[in-house]
This record gives C-alpha cells, sequence and structure tokens, in this order.
C-alpha cells in the first residue's frame, strides 16, 4: 500500500499533467466552489477583524493628534514656566522682594516705614505686570503665580480663578520643587476650590526660579492649565469613535473622563496588566464588552484610552456578512460559465505556439505566430517572433565571426616576418662573420633564432605578457644590430608583477613596435626611443607603446580609432595600419567587442598606441603552455 506521501505526490504528478485548458477549469471550479461553503466565515471574520483593525488605527492616530496637541500645549506651559530665568525684571523684582521681607523679619512687623510700604508697593506692582504679560502670552493658563523665597505670592487674573488654599498649594509646590535640580514639574491634575466658590481641574507646572549669579532659589513659580482647553476636541473624538475618552497619569490617578462615570475604576485594574506603551484589548465595562485602545505619551507618561463598544463596532460587519451570502450564491452560475469560455480562450494560442515551436524544434527558422492582440498571449508571441529572427541573426553572425577570426589568422600568418627584414638581417650578419669574425655573429644569430621561434609559431597559439616582452626586446635588439645604436626599448615595469604571467594572444606588441619604427622613423634623431608601459584597470589589462617618433596625422590618427571600433578596413596610406588593424581586429574577435586597440597623439611629440586585454577569460578555451625559451 503507499502511504499519503506516495498517494499525495501521485495525485499531484496527474494534476500537473494535465493540459492546460483542463487545469484552468478545475482551478476556476476550486476557486468558485470555495466561498460556497467558507464564504461565511472568512468574510465576517475578515471584515469584523478589518474593521477592528481599522478602528484600532484610526482612534490611535485620533489619540496620538491629541496626545501631541496636548503635549505641545504642556510643552508650552513649561516654557511659560521658564520665562522667569530670561527676565531680569522679574528676577530683580523678587530679590528686592526678599530683601524687604528679610528685613521686614529681622525689625519686626511694626516697625515697617512709609517708605518700606511704597517699595512693596513698587514691588507688586513689578511683579504683577510680569505676571500679567505672561498671562497674555499664553491664554490656556487659568492663573501664573511668582512667589519669593518667603512664600509670599503674587499673581494677576481676570478669571477669578485663584486658588482658595494657595498657601497650602505652595507648601506643596515648594517641597517638590526643592528636590528638583531646577527643571519644570509637571504635577498632574488638581481639583481646588477657587476664590469665587467654584471647582476648578487644572494641571499644574512649577519650577524654581534661580539667581544668575549664585544659582541660589530666589523664588518659585507655577502655573495652573485649565484643562478645558482640549476637552471640547475630546468630545468631538467621542463623536467620530463612538466611544469614551480616558486619560489616567503614569500613577494610575484619573486625569479625565469623558463619560463621568465608574468606567475608570472598572478599566483601572485591566491598565495593570497591560504595561505596553500601546496597544488594545477586550474588557467588560459596565456590563458591555468593549474594545480598550490606548497609548503613551512620551512626554508626559499618561494613557490615553478610548472605549468603543463591541456591538457598535460590529453591526457594519454583519449587515456585510448577510449580503455576501446573498451575492455568492447569485454570481456562481454565471462563473462556471465565463470559467468554461475562458478557458478555452487563454489555452487556443498556446497550443498555436506549441506547434511553432515544434517546427523551430526541427530547424524551420521561417515560421511566425500571428498576433491579433496586445494581451500577455500578443506579447509573448511578439517575443517569440523576434526570438526567432534573433536565432537566425545569431547564426549568420557566428558564421562571419569564424569567417572574420579565420581570416585574420591567415592575415597574421603571412605577416609572421618581413621577408625584407630578413633578408637585410641575414646581408648583416654574412658582412659580419667575413669582417669581424667574432662573437657578435654568435650573438646575432641567437637573437634572429629567438624572432623565428616565437613568429613561426601558430598565432592561435596563446603566450605570455612576459613573452611578448622578451619578443620585442629581441626586435629591438636586431634592429640595433642593423641600425647600430638608433633604437632604444624602455621597459616600466617591475621584474615580479602578477600580469607578466597573465596569458595572451602571440604577435600582439611586435607589430605595433615594427609598425612605429617603419612609419615613425625620423633620421634626423640620432636615436628613437620606444617605451612599453603596463597597468592594470578593473578587469582589464592597459598596455601602451610610445614612441618619439614623427607621429601620426590627426586625420589619419582619427581614421585608424574608426576602424578600430567598428573593425573596418583601413586603407594602408601614411603611417600605416595593416598591421595595427590586424592586431585589433584578432584582439576583438577572441577577447570581445570591450578590448583592441586605440592611437593617441603624444604631448611631447610621437604616437602612442594603447592595447586593452582582458586580465583572463578569453572566448575560446584551449590554452597550450608556452615556453619562450628565450634569454632574460
Amino acid at each position: 500500500m503507499m502511504n499519503a506521501k506516495q498517494w499525495a505526490g501521485a495525485v499531484w504528478s496527474k494534476v500537473t499533467d494535465m493540459p492546460m485548458e483542463r487545469k484552468l477549469l478545475t482551478v476556476f471550479l476550486v476557486v468558485i466552489s470555495l466561498p460556497l461553503a467558507f464564504i461565511g466565515y472568512i468574510s465576517y471574520s475578515n471584515y469584523s477583524g478589518s474593521i477592528e483593525n481599522t478602528t484600532v488605527s484610526y482612534s490611535n492616530n485620533l489619540m496620538i493628534a491629541m496626545m501631541e496637541r496636548m503635549d505641545d500645549y504642556v510643552e508650552d506651559m513649561m516654557r511659560v514656566s521658564s520665562i522667569p530665568a530670561y527676565q531680569a525684571e522679574i528676577k530683580q523684582n523678587l530679590i528686592r522682594s526678599n530683601t524687604y521681607y528679610e528685613r521686614l523679619r529681622k525689625n519686626g512687623e511694626g516697625q515697617s516705614a512709609g517708605n518700606d510700604i511704597n517699595q512693596l508697593l513698587q514691588i507688586q506692582r513689578g511683579i504683577q505686570s510680569s505676571v500679567k504679560f505672561i498671562n497674555n502670552i499664553k491664554r490656556g493658563a487659568n492663573v501664573v503665580y511668582i512667589f519669593d523665597a518667603y512664600g509670599n505670592g503674587y499673581y494677576s487674573t481676570e478669571t477669578g480663578s485663584v486658588r482658595s488654599n494657595l498657601e497650602e498649594s505652595y507648601r506643596r509646590w515648594k517641597s517638590l520643587s526643592d528636590q528638583s535640580s531646577g527643571e519644570a514639574l509637571l504635577l498632574g491634575t488638581e481639583t481646588y476650590v477657587s476664590t469665587l466658590n467654584s471647582n476648578k481641574n487644572a494641571l499644574t507646572v512649577v519650577r524654581k526660579i534661580l539667581d544668575d549669579i549664585s544659582l541660589t532659589p530666589i523664588g518659585l513659580i507655577a502655573v495652573d492649565t485649565d484643562f478645558r482647553v482640549i476637552e471640547d476636541q475630546i468630545v468631538e473624538m467621542n463623536k467620530l469613535t463612538h466611544g469614551n475618552a480616558l486619560i489616567m497619569d503614569d500613577r494610575g490617578s484619573l486625569i479625565y473622563d469623558s463619560d463621568n462615570n465608574h468606567s475608570a475604576r472598572d478599566i483601572a485594574g485591566k491598565v495593570a496588566e497591560h504595561s505596553e506603551k500601546n496597544g488594545h484589548f477586550y474588557a467588560d465595562i459596565d456590563g458591555q464588552r468593549q474594545l480598550v485602545i490606548y497609548t503613551t505619551s512620551a512626554d508626559t507618561h499618561w494613557k490615553w484610552f478610548v472605549l468603543i463598544p463591541e456591538k457598535e463596532m460590529n453591526k457594519d460587519s454583519i449587515r456585510t456578512r448577510n449580503t455576501t451570502w446573498a451575492a455568492t450564491f447569485a454570481i456562481i452560475g454565471i462563473a462556471l460559465l465565463i470559467s468554461i469560455l475562458l478557458s478555452i480562450a487563454l489555452t487556443k494560442p498556446l497550443r498555436k505556439m506549441m506547434r511553432l515551436m515544434r517546427k523551430v524544434q526541427e530547424g524551420d527558422l521561417s515560421v511566425q505566430f500571428p498576433i491579433r492582440h496586445r494581451d500577455e498571449i500578443g506579447q509573448l508571441g511578439l517575443q517569440f517572433n523576434r526570438m526567432i529572427v534573433r536565432i537566425d541573426h545569431l547564426i549568420k553572425d557566428i558564421y562571419e565571426i569564424e569567417a572574420k577570426k579565420n581570416e585574420a589568422e591567415i592575415h597574421a600568418l603571412q605577416n609572421q616576418i618581413n621577408p625584407h627584414f630578413m633578408y637585410n638581417t641575414l646581408e648583416t650578419i654574412r658582412m659580419f662573420a667575413e669582417l669581424n669574425d667574432d662573437e657578435a655573429v654568435a650573438d646575432m644569430l641567437t637573437e634572429f633564432g629567438q624572432l623565428l621561434r616565437y613568429s613561426i609559431g601558430d598565432v592561435r597559439e596563446r603566450t605570455t605578457v612576459r613573452a611578448e616582452l622578451e619578443h620585442v626586446k629581441h626586435y629591438v635588439e636586431m634592429l640595433n644590430y642593423r641600425y647600430p645604436n638608433r633604437f632604444r626599448l624602455h621597459l616600466h615595469l617591475e621584474e615580479n608583477q602578477p600580469f607578466l604571467e597573465i596569458p595572451t594572444l602571440r604577435l600582439l606588441l611586435q607589430p605595433i613596435v615594427e609598425n612605429a619604427i617603419q612609419h615613425g622613423f625620423d633620421d634626423s634623431k640620432p636615436v628613437m626611443n620606444i617605451e612599453i608601459l603596463i597597468a592594470s584597470s578593473d578587469q582589464s589589462l592597459l598596455v601602451r607603446i610610445l614612441d618619439d617618433g614623427l607621429g601620426i596625422p590627426p586625420e589619419t590618427r582619427e581614421r585608424l580609432n574608426q576602424a578600430f571600433l567598428n573593425l573596418q578596413p583601413v586603407r594602408a596610406t601614411g603611417r600605416g595600419g595593416i598591421g595595427l588593424r590586424n592586431v585589433n581586429e584578432r584582439i576583438k574577435l577572441h577577447c570581445g567587442a570591450h578590448y583592441g586597440l586605440q592611437v593617441l597623439e603624444r604631448l611631447q611629440g610621437g604616437t602612442e598606441v594603447v592595447l586593452k586585454l582582458p586580465i583572463g577569460g578569453y572566448e575560446d578555451k584551449g590554452l597550450t603552455e608556452y615556453s619562450d625559451g628565450g634569454r632574460r
């Protein structure tokens, strides 16, 4: 018996082997049939989850916006509390007040003179004027209190919201501020009775006032902030979320409750279970299940809550579920019919393309896929037609490249050794043998043997950069035998450089040096200098061959470079070009179109030829090891 894995593999194999038309029909049937069994549960669950996520995200964004406005408001209050630190007039009046009451305490209250009373009135008017200035800066502040070091308070208000228990509040504020180093303290929401016998809710910001020189406390500022400045905005948020808003401080104390009932007490125990800064959870509050969404202010560390009844949140999803069931049964019949028609329409052009591919496989490249539409099938057919044309062109290009490669190798074989050069060299050797009868003949024969051994070899055989340089050295030495000390070869490289062993084509450098000597030799100069510099750049090897000869006219140089770039024939006029073209063509055919020759003009006069060669990776393989056998 086959196990479950084998059975599943057999079933899957049968499905994958089915024709495309049956696969599409099967997929359409499965996709249409599955919603019949699961559409109710899936749609209701997904939509309910979507509504919950949307509600959470929307409510969270509203709370964050409200929280940021509240944080900004509290931050403004903290900045208001820092105004005395920058107002020299307030500090001077506080110092005068401290001095006055210190003197009054020493002398006794009954000994104050009229001038002291006038001084006190000036101090009061000065500080109250500053307080009125601060009140005008921030309209949302209920009252701004400024106390001197002896607890004497100064304030100015038009609303009558002054605390009736100001002395008690001062002692508490003083005790808390003494524990700080001068930063502003946010004390949270507090309910107090005003002098008009009305209950007020306010947040209080307290800060010590320090002397600029001694940095000792000279007073205290307290700012009572009216919480009603954002209450209207919270009510508007409740209308949008269909819920109620709560704010608690980091100690779990209630700061604001839009419902004004016991829901805050019901949620207090749940808050302790969720220590995260933001999130949501469900809780039974006031006898019904509610979604509780909360976030935490990074500045005040208050937690903001929105409580939304679950029944209110899901009423739209229930209505959607019922509508989805009805719509599913109505469209399933139409969908089955459409699936059959689509499967036939989609697979017909694919079957046509399969027949054409079989013809291409048999070697018929004249086929064309008929394109009737611009859809994916039409684009696929267009690419198929382009592929056939491209394959035909590639086959022709391969034949052409092979023909050019063979032609270049034949030209290289024909130009391996200049016959005129061989005849003159042999004549020179004969003359030295007759006249000198010394070791020079042996040296010349050795050099000439090295040249012949290297030049007559197969040009398709690979060599190394070191062997190419040695071949150029032998060639120049032979020329100096014929024309004594007329040519100097300078190799600017180190012996152990790694690129000397890089494999390359044969007979690349010597034809360029020969071209420079034959067409650039200046009889007016006693010596012609030839320099070879080699350097690596990225993945390429750059070989620069420079001479100080006659140079090349600009139009000839431009024609040569264009021919090198496009593999065009070069007319043998002026400064040669046949040998250079052969070298360039062999490099491009064997190494790629990115490599080859470039002819430049030297600033000091003469010509510079740059060879760009690959460091590795020729198109044709079969590298043959080469030992130059020459002397170093």
